[in-house]
């Protein structure tokens, strides 16, 4: 039976995955056709690989094609001229001699003319590029060049030079051919390779490659995508899942991220199918069963995760502006020119939304949230208080949320009561989540609806054994301004279906009066906390 793939290349008869064919249908129409030369850059694990290999195998009908990956040449390959030049053209030798399609397409002569320049030894770039040209012309179909992975050759000079002659023959291809169309793919954006964002480096820019075309396809998978997948999934299985509701489940954790989209199907099919985790129908392929399969991935080292935390570590400004985000309600603009912004949405970590910048999906804003939440975890007395005390917020399996928030409003006013107010204001809904964090740990599951985060507003949804709550902590800016919050999460509740939200709301208003009080909102009930 096919599975989930979350290594390496999905193939559609072995794995379960979305259908690609659309969308190689677009990029064929509107790129490769047109003979354009472009780049595809994406985060990491974000399909590049899949969808390259698969395009390759679509465009054999009408185009020689000529797939490459930069990893399988070694540093010594970069080293100069000669040594790429022999490279290069050893790795085409090896291509026509493994595919039929190759040999039916390209001239053996020609193929055999480059080779010879190899085997004499001193072959240079002008006279790799002289032999391709040759190729080209005399070939019975026209050349596609493929490469993968050319973040693996970004670093050489020489690489610079191989783009800057495709440049020149592309300029000039009516009378030197060349490939009909070229697509490089890696994280990096190599229209401007010699950029370097880092801070032991000066900044340069170079545009060996500035014909290539713009590629502004979306790559991460839509509800509907994720549905056709699961849909093949439960044809194989029957497990009687609701299938439509499981993928848009799917799709709020991910935000169609390609990799975690596999790698939460693939934990619920390997790991949770067979446990008795709901009852219902469906087993494991319910909305609990996706927040149960979110928060075992979350608790894993997982390379992509491992990748995001050495950027952030390594970038502290890219950490900071997180930090601000998650706790600060902080808004940015999107702005590609902005060094920060633009490398965290390169890596995919971060992407621009109704021209404001934010954390690209659930998971990875909830892992941010675990990581500086345990970076201050140890130091933290409320968080040492909620350990202490983390029984007797649960009763029978159940959370108990008025206990949880009414013991955080004593110890708030006990630890923090005296502190200064910026550091109340900016540090409240921190302490709030440090708080709720250890109590939660192991069973339930939390995180930011970001549609509502801002400086004044903040919704925390709780998923603990299926129960849900939710609550929303704002800062006081007024009575007014409070009242229309009690409404506007009196909706909230509706759009969640449920009878009770919770209303943490910081007054740091010298005759507040703190405590916790129940209150009626058409028919629904608010439980309000004032520190």
């Amino acid at each position: 039976m096919r599975y989930f793939n979350t290594e390496g290349i999905c193939k559609p008869q072995v794995h379960y995955m979305v259908r690609l064919d659309d969308r190689l249908q677009e990029i064929r129409r509107l790129y490769i056709d047109r003979g354009k030369y472009f780049v595809i850059n994406r985060g990491r694990q974000y399909g590049k690989t899949t969808t390259l290999t698969a395009l390759a195998d679509d465009l054999t009908d009408a185009y020689a094609v000529l797939p490459m990956d930069f990893q399988r040449i070694s540093a010594a390959g970069f080293a100069d001229e000669q040594a790429f030049s022999e490279k290069f053209i050893a790795y085409l030798e090896r291509l026509y001699l493994q595919r039929d399609q190759l040999k039916e397409a390209l001239c053996q002569d020609a193929v055999e003319a480059l080779s010879a320049q190899k085997d004499h030894g001193n072959v240079s770039m002008d006279l790799l590029f002289a032999g391709l040209s040759r190729i080209c012309a005399t070939a019975k179909r026209p050349v596609v060049l493929i490469i993968d992975e050319v973040d693996s050759a970004s670093g050489h000079e020489v690489f610079i030079e191989f783009l800057s002659q495709l440049r020149a023959y592309y300029l000039d291809r009516e009378n030197s051919p060349i490939f009909h169309s070229v697509i490089l793919a890696g994280v990096y954006d190599i229209k401007n390779l010699k950029r370097r964002i880092r801070p032991d480096r000066e900044q340069r820019y170079n545009s060996p490659w500035n014909i290539a075309a713009d590629f502004d396809m979306e790559m991460s998978f839509c509800a509907v995508q994720i549905q056709t997948m699961l849909e093949e999934y439960e044809a194989d299985r029957h497990t009687g899942m609701q299938v439509s509701a499981v993928a848009d489940e799917i799709y709020q954790y991910t935000s169609g991220y390609p990799y975690l989209v596999s790698a939460v199907c693939k934990m619920i099919d390997e790991k949770l199918q067979d446990t008795p985790l709901a009852p219902e129908s469906g087993g494991a392929w319910t909305r609990q069963g996706v927040g149960e399969a979110v928060k075992m991935l979350l608790d894993k080292r997982l390379p992509l995760f491992d990748s995001m935390m050495r950027q952030i570590s390594e970038y502290k400004n890219l950490k900071q502006m997180l930090y601000a985000m998650l706790f600060q309600g902080e808004v940015f603009a999107y702005n590609p020119d902005h060094p920060v912004i633009e490398l965290a949405c390169l890596f995919g970590y971060m992407k621009s939304s109704h021209k404001n910048v934010q954390v690209a999906n659930r998971m990875f804003e909830m892992r941010l949230y675990n990581l500086f939440l345990s970076e201050e975890e140890l130091s933290s007395s409320i968080s040492r208080l909620a350990k202490r005390d983390r029984n007797q917020f649960i009763d029978q399996g159940r959370l108990d949320m008025y206990r949880v928030l009414e013991k955080f409003v004593e110890y708030f006013q006990d630890i923090y009561g005296s502190s200064d107010e910026k550091f109340r204001e900016d540090s409240g809904r921190k302490l709030f989540l440090l708080y709720l964090k250890p109590i939660i740990n192991g069973v339930g599951n939390y995180y930011i609806e970001s549609q509502t985060r801002d400086a004044g507003r903040t919704d925390v949804i709780v998923d603990y054994t299926g129960e849900q709550f939710v609550i929303e902590m704002k800062i006081w800016r007024g009575n007014e301004y409070h009242e229309r919050g009690e409404w506007q999460l009196a909706g909230y509740l509706e759009a969640y279906h449920l009878q009770t939200g919770y209303l943490l709301s910081f007054n740091f208003n010298k005759n507040k009066n703190p405590g916790i009080q129940e209150i009626r909102i058409g028919d629904k009930t608010i439980i309000e906390a004032v520190v």
